[in-house]
């Protein structure tokens, strides 16, 4: 009987003290879903908060804080101060830089996400053309959640291959390594009320310098990584002056990176990329039931994207811009000593880098 007396009394005991420490009400948390940042003229930042509403009382999707600070934290101590919500990062999902913010640096800045144990390293990180934050609190009609948006467009888009899929974990690495430079996808509002992927952001170390074209993000992809999902439209001209319009589906890419040694050194360095896919559409004069003319039809495409790779390299060494990581490779052939001895940016300036495309029809559809 002591025992169980003893038993119930600590019982009683432990059930108030359950209730004690730190309690976090879901209904009373505001989880900060998308964040944009923008510098104003005086080096200060413009931060903007898009918090999603689970309140069934009100009738707004959601609420956006904006703060003019010097860091993130406290711009996130002057919204909570709007607000009746405890503001939390702990569902933070997506982080936009608008474009004159990224060309100053953003290592600084993504220093403080970074540190922050209650933000995954796998939140999405974008750079918008123009001003990140008006295109944050803009509200779309055919979808009221502006964050939730944001977001399954940039997956979608990534599933393409039209953009790549950059995180705080994917920009770090690449920051950091060695041997490339960071990417971003870009974000762009339209005055119809929609938002759109516009190319691909090219970074040296943390900073924005250039971008890949829309119409040519997935040959970027072709020459960053081997994948199996995507479709391309390209315009060729033939010999007769007339436009030919493929559209190729279902695509399988592989490459191949070669450094080639000399006598002096690294000689070259070569990309070879094996292309598979079917024609989803196709508008010319060619009869793709015809082996010749099919082979030929392959030959034309492989040429027109080795003219665009070729090109996209190009303007990356103009700016000397490692983002496909062809020092790694070199790194890698080198050997760690002689690397750290070469200023890698000049030396890729100088080195010559050669690609080409090998392309396959593997079926062209039903119609014969």
């Amino acid at each position: 009987m002591l025992k169980k007396f003893i038993s119930w009394l600590l019982l009683v005991c432990i059930i108030p003290l359950s209730g004690c420490g730190d309690q976090r009400i879901l209904e009373s948390l505001g989880f900060i879903q998308t964040v944009s940042y923008d510098i104003l003229p005086d080096g200060k930042l413009s931060i903007s908060f898009s918090i999603p509403q689970a309140d069934p009382e009100t009738t707004a999707n959601r609420e956006v804080l904006s703060a003019v600070a010097a860091s993130s934290k406290e711009a996130t101590m002057k919204v909570s101060r709007e607000t009746g919500m405890m503001v939390v990062s702990g569902q933070l999902r997506n982080v936009l830089f608008g474009q004159s913010m990224a060309e100053h640096g953003l290592h600084g800045h993504l220093d403080t996400l970074f540190r922050d144990p209650s933000i995954s390293s796998q939140v999405k990180v974008s750079v918008v053309e123009g001003n990140a934050g008006e295109l944050l609190i803009e509200d779309y009609k055919q979808h009221p959640r502006t964050g939730r948006y944001i977001d399954m467009l940039l997956e979608k888009e990534a599933l393409g291959q039209t953009i790549p899929k950059v995180t705080l974990f994917i920009f770090a690495r690449d920051y950091f390594d060695e041997g490339t430079d960071p990417v971003a996808p870009i974000l762009k509002k339209h005055a119809d009320n929609y938002i759109t992927t516009n190319g691909i952001a090219l970074f040296k170390d943390d900073r924005y310098v250039t971008k890949i074209e829309p119409q040519n993000a997935l040959v970027f992809a072709f020459l960053k990584g081997s994948f199996r999902e995507g479709q391309i439209s390209l315009e060729l001209a033939d010999t007769g002056g007339d436009k030919e319009i493929v559209m190729f589906s279902s695509l399988i890419s592989s490459r191949k990176v070669k450094v080639v040694h000399g006598t002096e050194g690294i000689e070259k360095v070569t990309y070879h990329v094996k292309v598979t896919g079917s024609v989803l559409e196709y508008i010319g004069d060619a009869r793709l039931s015809n082996d010749r003319e099919r082979h030929e039809l392959e030959q034309r495409i492989s040429k027109e994207l080795t003219k665009k790779a070729n090109a996209m390299i190009s303007l990356m060494k103009q700016h000397q811009l490692d983002n496909i990581g062809i020092g790694k490779y070199v790194r890698n052939s080198v050997g760690y000593k002689q690397w750290k001895q070469m200023n890698w940016r000049e030396e890729l300036e100088k080195l010559p880098v050669e690609c080409s495309f090998e392309v396959k029809i593997k079926d062209y559809g039903k119609f014969r």
